[in-house]
């Protein structure tokens, strides 16, 4: 789906769905009809780019017809270089899920973790643990008021390193490895944020277990949220309200 006539023109604003296996996720479909439903000449592209490709794709969007993209969670990481302004939230947390074409020039937004930290409120939950310290561990930290964290590593050195990075005082820090049983059945909700492959450690999880992983990327938490049959959610489980919210920040954008 397109504009109202199903067609692309000169006029209809594009943007992209940049990921390994975008054609494969309904991000660009929900998107599109979205558009429709509103009346807006605007297209989502669903564009399948493989990482030895990303740099080329991106960095000629300022010469092409693409008003911006949206970043599929696996290259969030991967476009920092590419930018030319971003916000003080990409910059301290070290990733980037929307990007927008200003001129020559790309400039770069988290919209993403916004989303999750409204779906927890909406879930009600308010004590959350998280596993490890990469990006998305550091946006959310940004945008954690209201929510009772604690935070797992396996490093305590990296995990305290973590703490200072964000300005997080008095934290509830904990260590986390192979050897040890790990509970967490009295949080609301555990999030995954590490680099792990097993998180064979944890002997029961909470209601809710999420990662901002798509469902063609590997989950550790995914396979151990099946192996104690505990609720697990994806990145592809929100896309609905990605979604929604994507279509609203692309809707600001002129």
């Amino acid at each position: 789906m397109m504009n109202d006539a199903n067609q692309i023109s000169k006029q209809t604003k594009l943007f992209g769905y940049i990921g390994e296996y975008a054609g494969v996720s309904r991000f660009s479909a929900i998107l599109n009809k979205k558009f429709k439903e509103n009346g807006d000449d605007t297209m989502m592209i669903p564009m399948n780019i493989r990482e030895d490709d990303l740099y080329f794709t991106v960095s000629n969007m300022k010469e092409s017809h693409v008003n911006g993209a949206v970043i599929s969670s696996e290259y969030v990481t991967k476009v920092l270089d590419l930018l030319d302004n971003s916000n003080s939230m990409v910059k301290r947390s070290g990733m980037c899920d929307i990007i927008y074409k200003e001129g020559k020039t790309l400039r770069g937004d988290i919209f993403s973790v916004r989303v999750l930290t409204e779906h927890l409120k909406d879930m009600a939950v308010s004590k959350v643990a998280i596993i490890g310290t990469n990006h998305y561990a550091k946006a959310f930290s940004f945008l954690a008021c209201g929510f009772n964290v604690s935070y797992f590593n396996d490093s305590l050195e990296e995990l305290m390193a973590f703490t200072e990075e964000v300005e997080l005082a008095n934290a509830d820090i904990n260590r986390i490895a192979f050897g040890m049983e790990v509970d967490f059945s009295d949080f609301d909700l555990v999030m995954d944020f590490s680099n792990m492959d097993l998180l064979s450690m944890i002997s029961k999880l909470p209601s809710f277990s999420l990662d901002m992983k798509n469902k063609k990327q590997f989950s550790a938490l995914r396979n151990r949220a099946e192996e104690l049959e505990a609720n697990y959610v994806s990145y592809d489980d929100l896309l609905e309200k990605l979604t929604l919210k994507a279509y609203q920040e692309i809707k600001k954008f002129k």
